[in-house]
């Protein structure tokens, strides 16, 4: 969702980073062949993605919500030398996609990727991170949260995508929306929390930035 007119919005794209020639094919053929292409980060929110990443240049990168790994080359941008992006899709029918433009990308040797739930695989992992993007099933957003704080570096990032739900967050949801309840009960969670500082950016269907104290 779009909360901005689309004149402006135009604008603001026209205005902001082109988009890399590797990531506008891959936009291209996720609109052409795969379901749901609107999850897609798209150019805009991939250039600010890349150049929060750069601003961090972060060592360790964890990524929950591959999808078809846009946000993955966008976020590997900025990874420090000899750094390593880990990202955890639980859908076996895009590993190849991905794969392949990873192989295609300059970072092929810094993405790791991991096929299945993302709750079962974070705690395997023996990494602790300076960004962490999520972007993956809403109702287990709160559940994210609790098992990454735990692996954050201090002054680490944490960003997390489709936090304005299209508006449903300030709604009353319907008692079968778990996903509208799971994001309204995670922005207040990030919100509370004494060992963030977060701040809600009104991006595409908002993306929440919180820093680690």
């Amino acid at each position: 969702m779009h909360f901005l007119p689309e004149d402006i919005d135009d604008y603001i794209v026209e205005h902001s980073a082109k988009e890399p020639e590797l990531l506008a094919k891959l936009n291209r053929e996720t609109n052409q062949k795969i379901l749901q292409p609107r999850m897609l980060s798209g150019h805009y929110q991939g250039r600010v993605l890349s150049l929060l990443s750069k601003m961090k240049s972060p060592k360790s990168i964890l990524e929950i919500g591959t999808y078809t790994g846009y946000s993955a080359l966008c976020l590997a941008e900025g990874l420090a030398e000899g750094g390593m992006l880990h990202t955890i899709d639980i859908n076996e029918e895009l590993y190849d996609f991905q794969k392949k433009y990873f192989e295609a990308s300059a970072y092929k040797n810094q993405i790791k990727q991991y096929l299945g739930d993302a709750l079962e695989i974070i705690p395997m992992l023996d990494a602790k991170f300076d960004l962490v993007f999520i972007d993956a099933d809403k109702p287990n957003y709160p559940a994210y949260f609790e098992i990454i704080i735990e692996k954050m570096n201090k002054g680490g990032v944490i960003l997390s995508d489709n936090v304005l739900w299209s508006g449903k967050i300030i709604e009353t949801p319907n008692e079968e929306d778990e996903s509208t309840k799971a994001l309204v009960e995670y922005n207040d969670l990030l919100a509370k929390d004494k060992r963030l500082e977060t701040v809600i950016l009104p991006i595409r269907d908002g993306l929440t930035l919180s820093r680690v104290k």
